[in-house]
């Protein structure tokens, strides 16, 4: 794997995983159940950012099917977020 690829993808974990922690702060202060979804979902996509390589090379899969399972993971997250924003 090329070392750009990898640095970006920590990059994108560990800036969700931090709005992640951030969220889930607010949510201990203020007791808002929308902010642990944030938190969840932040969770999903932080997961999802690297979730493919790893599935591609541990597993050794297709890309194909290591995309569709980092993209299920994403929208995951994604779903949670949008419940956070409805609730």
């Amino acid at each position: 794997m090329e070392a750009s690829f990898v640095i970006a993808k920590l990059i994108t974990l560990v800036l969700s995983l931090l709005v992640a922690y951030l969220a889930y702060h607010g949510y201990r202060r203020n007791g808002q159940t929308a902010m642990l979804y944030v938190a969840a979902g932040f969770v999903f996509i932080g997961a999802g950012a690297i979730c493919e390589g790893l599935i591609y090379l541990v597993f050794r899969t297709t890309i194909v099917s290591a995309a569709l399972v980092q993209a299920a993971i994403v929208s995951s997250g994604m779903v949670l977020i949008l419940a956070s924003l409805t609730k």
